[in-house]
């Protein structure tokens, strides 16, 4: 699932419609529209409002909000996967010499 569909369906969920929530995130609804096709990025702050709105854990929303970002950088490279679960070794190590 990505952070569009996430919200998407959290939006229905609440029987709101697209411009109601782009008001109470005071974005544009074209904007919230391109947001839940996943054609444009929100900001991480909203990400509490959306929290806020709909009580959904901000970790959730935070890894989806996170993950776009990451699918944005390498989507086009050949060696997407590769290189994706060399930087989670990468983190799994420093999460362990760090004791996180």
């Amino acid at each position: 699932m990505t952070l569009g569909h996430k919200i998407r369906d959290l939006r229905e969920q609440a029987g709101l419609k697209q411009r109601e929530l782009a008001y109470q995130l005071g974005i544009g609804e074209g904007f919230l529209s391109k947001v839940e096709n996943d054609q444009k990025p929100l900001k991480r702050e909203d990400l509490t409002k959306l929290n806020e709105l709909f009580k959904t854990p901000i970790e959730e929303l935070e890894s989806l909000w996170l993950a776009n970002k990451v699918y944005s950088i390498v989507r086009d490279e050949e060696t997407a996967l590769s290189a994706l679960k060399v930087a989670e070794e990468q983190i799994t190590y420093n999460t362990l010499k760090n004791g996180k």
